[in-house]
């Protein structure tokens, strides 16, 4: 993996932290809004850790992929990605 290891450590235990928190607050029988909001603030940190790595991949591995003229698995893989995004 070539992104940041210490922003993707940091962002996935915080992510952790919070999905430990809406355990708690579903066994509590907390508001569902509160649950639901605390759901959608974990879902955005997931998602900028996704970015991160895949910024990262693009920048580094589909780089040295193109300079070694073997781009198009590369480009087939973030592809697939972006297709699953897209569902």
């Amino acid at each position: 993996m070539k992104a940041d290891r210490a922003k993707v450590i940091r962002l996935l235990k915080t992510a952790r932290g919070q999905l430990d928190g809406i355990l708690k607050m579903v066994d509590d029988d907390r508001y569902c809004i509160d649950i639901a909001n605390q759901i959608l603030a974990t879902e955005s940190i997931l998602h900028k850790v996704s970015r991160e790595v895949l910024r990262a991949h693009m920048r580094d591995c589909v780089k040295e992929a193109v300079q070694a003229d073997n781009a198009d698995e590369k480009i087939d893989e973030i592809l697939c990605l972006v297709d699953k995004i897209s569902k």
